[in-house]
């Protein structure tokens, strides 16, 4: 029977080849050293009294306990939830009560957030240190793993049940608890070394944050699969990064535009020697042309993936790098189809909803049946919400979010190509573009801009998409900002862009 305990799997064969390096520390661990730690974590996890189907948090950065504690859940059948780093207690007090926690496992760098939590009042019985504790009450991760004992697992949980909720970012609305069963876990390792062709030699560095999709899938539960090695960074460190590619002679990455846009512009990026690199990957948004074309000077293979917290991170290969741009053609048994708005296939080259059905898709949310009655119709198709076309190869090419498109005079303009054209100009270092309601047109484009070159105006801007753009394309204003608001993993929060901007088109608005 298939379960998401693949560490275990690969430690049954492989016991001695290294799991993983961690950054901070230096420690340099087997498989068979982190699956006794991950299997010590599991018994610690019954031993409170939780069982199959019960809910853990996991509050904590990268380091080895989150491994344990998420490698324990496809052990024992306990469901892991991963709680962001970044939210405020009032957001997690949310998550908690959502997700029923029974226990939850949190890193001292959380003390006060954890202490907000404790004084609102939970549903959680359990509060485990795994550094300074929050409350004299609290009790040791280490202390209850070493009572938890030896004795054998006796759960091994079903294909279908829930490994982990994972909870959306919320750029819009309450954040939903996606449902991760242990069949998808397994999934996207197996099809991820096939149809990606990662090697039992790859050596994949994390800098990512764990507690995301894209740290877990991208390239975790793969690379174990596979056998190879997970070099673990506590946090993102452009220098550290590259001299840490180079030092454990790293072949494979995942990262987002915006990572790689920092990367590239940290003076490792010229530095590193990069000789033992077979190509790094990029998701989670379009990767602007000019990115792949930086890394290939490089020489340096620069693809784009694509995938959601609900399918999966890894539904696509990219393996012709003559299709700059696409996120290439799905993987193998992952069915593709792109709609319009009556849920009917639009022509090669026209732009419609991309659809996914296979066995790298959720089970739907957690306690929200018309959420998931939405996003999964009766015939097992996730409707992603993102807009796609494909060419006459059979090549998939991202569009951008349904939600973000902007209609305006009748036509639709999608922010995504213009967000790349914008990037190309020398003078600005990042970009969006959200839809503002206008009384004559409906919509029109907006273009929130950091500028690389303090002295770029409006006028400039809209000369230099003239000759890339259709008229109807470029943005009637543009608002110039010192950061773009994102998420933990990068995305641009544009609703938070929309209620920032002073509502009149026309003029050059700067703040």
């Amino acid at each position: 029977m298939i379960t998401g305990d693949i560490l275990g799997e690969r430690a049954r064969l492989t016991p001695e080849r290294t799991a993983l390096v961690v950054v901070q520390t230096g420690e340099r661990l087997t498989y068979a050293d982190l699956d006794a730690r991950a299997a010590g974590c599991a018994r610690m996890l019954l031993s409170l009294g939780l069982g199959r189907g019960d809910r853990f948090g996991l509050l904590a950065g990268n380091r080895v306990e989150f491994l344990e504690a998420f490698f324990a859940a496809g052990k024992c059948g306990v469901i892991v939830v991963p709680l962001g780093t970044r939210l405020t207690a009032h957001e997690l007090g949310f998550i908690v009560g959502d997700a029923g926690l029974r226990v939850l496992i949190y890193a001292g760098e959380f003390v006060e957030t954890v202490r907000t939590l404790q004084a609102a009042g939970t549903g959680i019985e359990r509060w485990i240190a795994l550094d300074e504790a929050a409350d004299a009450g609290d009790e040791a991760y280490g202390s209850l793993v070493e009572r938890g004992g030896n004795a054998n697992l006796p759960c091994r949980p079903d294909p279908e049940d829930p490994y982990c909720l994972l909870y959306t970012s919320g750029t819009t609305g309450k954040p939903k608890g996606v449902i991760v069963p242990h069949r998808m876990v397994a999934w996207n390792g197996y099809n991820t070394v096939a149809c990606w062709q990662l090697r039992d030699d790859d050596v994949s560095p994390i800098f990512t944050p764990l507690y995301h999709a894209g740290g877990l899938g991208a390239f975790l539960v793969p690379i174990f699969t596979v056998g190879g090695t997970i070099v673990l960074h506590r946090g993102f460190d452009p220098g550290e990064i590259w001299r840490t590619i180079e030092r454990e002679r790293c072949t494979v990455a995942l990262g987002v535009p915006t990572i790689y846009k920092m990367l590239m512009e940290d003076p490792g990026f010229e530095r590193a020697e990069l000789s033992h690199v077979r190509w790094f990957a990029s998701g989670g948004a379009p990767l602007p042309v000019y990115l792949i074309e930086a890394y290939h000077r490089r020489g340096v293979t620069l693809k784009q993936g694509y995938g959601l917290t609900e399918v999966g991170v890894n539904c696509f290969s990219m393996a012709d790098l003559r299709k700059a741009g696409s996120i290439g053609t799905p993987l193998m048994f992952t069915e593709a189809r792109l709609v319009d708005e009556h849920g009917l296939d639009v022509p090669v080259g026209e732009v419609g909803e991309l659809l996914l059905r296979g066995p790298h898709v959720c089970r739907g949310y957690w306690n929200k049946p018309e959420a998931t009655a939405a996003a999964l119709d009766p015939d097992g198709w996730f409707h992603t919400g993102d807009l796609a076309r494909r060419d006459e190869d059979e090549f998939y090419y991202i569009a951008g979010r349904r939600k973000d498109m902007i209609i305006s005079g009748g036509v639709n303009v999608y922010p995504a190509e213009v967000e790349a054209e914008i990037l190309q100009h020398p003078g600005v270092q990042d970009a969006a573009v959200v839809g503002i309601p206008e009384p004559t047109w409906g919509e029109v484009g907006i273009a929130f801009v950091v500028r690389r070159d303090p002295a770029l105006g409006p006028a400039e801007l809209t000369a230099f998409l003239a000759a890339r753009l259709a008229r109807y394309k470029i943005p009637k204003d543009y608002v110039f900002v010192e950061v773009l608001p994102r998420t933990p993993y990068g995305k641009v929060v544009k609703g938070e862009l929309r209620d920032r901007y002073p509502g009149r088109a026309g003029k050059g608005q700067q703040s």
